[in-house]
């Protein structure tokens, strides 16, 4: 009966044969729901299975005690300090200005933000609905640019199953137009450090339906380097393949509401659309996105980072002084408690205790002081909230819709197709240019493709970039 003994039934290596078998038993659960079938099917399963890493390292370490795990001590220290400030992120309401629903069963969400939020395009923000699930959190691609759109952060979200589904079924309602307030928490944004889209001559960028997403976030990027920073940028060619000639109004979507300068028309973008499902131009008018306008409460909070301007500087902070706080607390238990018990002499019915004391002051030690930095920044972060109106956003952000409408030129410039797919082979190898940048974003197939396609050497000036969000 050694497998159920907590015990630690081995003279030299003190292992508790229970703890290990609940270990890897969480260890298997979360490994089976990694699948593809599973982790795309079935989202939600997925997302919160893997909460089950919480009891796999606590039992990994009573299992083993707590030395062997400090070979990891230094990633696990680190994820516990990003994971409890996302937590502290995510319990504050962000203020929801505005929404645009498309008729593709698409819905554009702008929030007020702090306009010392900085991120990278491509980045990704973690979103829930109070009133659609307290408890399901999704991850949705960043539109917007944080230079171009100092006040607001957007994100796109195609209805793909049931959470977003619900989603735009509350917006699209004609009684929606009555809704004041979504109650709103996010988490994010996360992105890559940085981008080297400038590198290229050209960029080509490939896509299929909501793969689109990303694509728009780095366009605006290219916007705000041409426009403000006067760079020279790459002539940009978007190939998007949709199923249906509704989706062609998420092309609607490149160019953001407000903030486009009048030199945005100069950027040599090439946009050609392709519909696999219909042979000909659909003859029935599509009915235009329509904005809904809501009224932050003013306890919602605009998105900002987590810890302030100089993030970097706070989080080197927060991991010196909690590791320093856990050393202190360790040395006195040790002094205090455990010496006097047992000598210096290692006695195997310590371990649990020893282990469970090391988990109890780690996680202690970094919830003081991550939360004193979260709490002195989110003091300052306030303040500078105050200068931030949420109605006065939502309300420019009516009032220009209009004025952006003459910088829609680049839309107009869109090639459409009907009935076919595009020639990815010749369009690939009849691009011009020292260096030319080939992104995709879709289906699986898609992305293998055109993967292939660049690495036939039958093209040397083709670099490939899978953007890839299949959760």
């Amino acid at each position: 009966m050694q497998l159920l003994s907590w015990n630690y039934v081995m003279e030299t290596t003190y292992v508790s044969n229970l703890a290990g078998e609940i270990a890897l038993l969480c260890g298997l659960i979360l490994w089976s729901t990694t699948y593809p079938g599973i982790r795309r099917k079935m989202f939600e399963l997925f997302y919160y299975t893997h909460y089950l890493y919480i009891p796999f390292i606590i039992f990994f370490i009573l299992h083993c005690g707590i030395f062997f795990p400090c070979i990891m001590l230094p990633g696990f220290y680190l994820f516990i300090i990003d994971r409890f400030l996302r937590f502290l992120q995510s319990r504050q309401k962000v203020q929801l200005v505005s929404a645009r629903v498309l008729p593709c069963e698409t819905v554009e969400l702008n929030f007020a933000k702090n306009q010392g939020l900085s991120y990278s395009p491509t980045s990704t923000m973690f979103i829930n609905v109070n009133s659609i699930s307290k408890v399901q959190w999704h991850p949705f691609t960043v539109t917007s640019n944080c230079n171009l759109e100092p006040e607001t952060i957007s994100v796109i979200i195609k209805t793909e199953g049931t959470w977003t589904k619900n989603l735009y079924e509350k917006l699209s309602l004609p009684s929606s137009s009555s809704i004041d307030r979504l109650e709103v928490s996010v988490e994010g944004p996360y992105g890559p450090a940085q981008t080297d889209f400038l590198s290229h001559d050209t960029l080509i960028m490939i896509c299929g339906g909501s793969g689109i997403t990303p694509f728009i976030s780095i366009i605006r990027e290219l916007i705000y380097v041409s426009s403000k920073l006067r760079y020279k940028t790459p002539k940009i060619q978007l190939i998007s393949v949709f199923k249906n000639s509704s989706n062609l109004t998420m092309l609607d979507l490149v160019l953001p509401i407000s903030g486009v300068p009048s030199e945005a028309c100069n950027l040599d973008l090439q946009i050609e659309a392709y519909i696999t499902r219909e042979q000909g131009k659909s003859m029935e008018k599509q009915e235009p996105a329509r904005t809904i306008s809501f009224k932050p409460k003013s306890s919602d909070a605009p998105v900002s980072s987590i810890l302030g301007e100089y993030s970097w500087l706070w989080l080197s902070l927060i991991i010196s002084s909690s590791f320093v706080i856990f050393l202190l607390l360790i040395g006195i238990v040790t002094q205090y408690y455990i010496y006097p018990i047992d000598h210096n002499a290692y006695r195997k019915e310590m371990t649990t205790k020893r282990a469970m004391i090391n988990m109890l002051f780690i996680c202690f030690s970094i919830a003081i002081s991550a939360t004193a930095a979260f709490l002195m920044n989110k003091r300052k972060i306030a303040n500078e909230a105050k200068q931030i109106q949420g109605t006065k956003v939502s309300e420019t952000l009516a009032e220009t819709e209009l004025e952006s409408l003459p910088h829609q030129s680049l839309i107009k410039s869109t090639k459409v197709h009907y009935g076919g797919r595009p020639d990815l082979k010749r369009i690939l190898l009849e691009s011009k240019g020292s260096s030319v940048g080939v992104l995709v974003s879709g289906p699986k197939n898609m992305r293998h493709d055109v993967a292939r396609i660049c690495s036939s050497g039958l093209a040397d000036n083709l670099h490939f970039q899978s953007i890839s969000f299949s959760w």
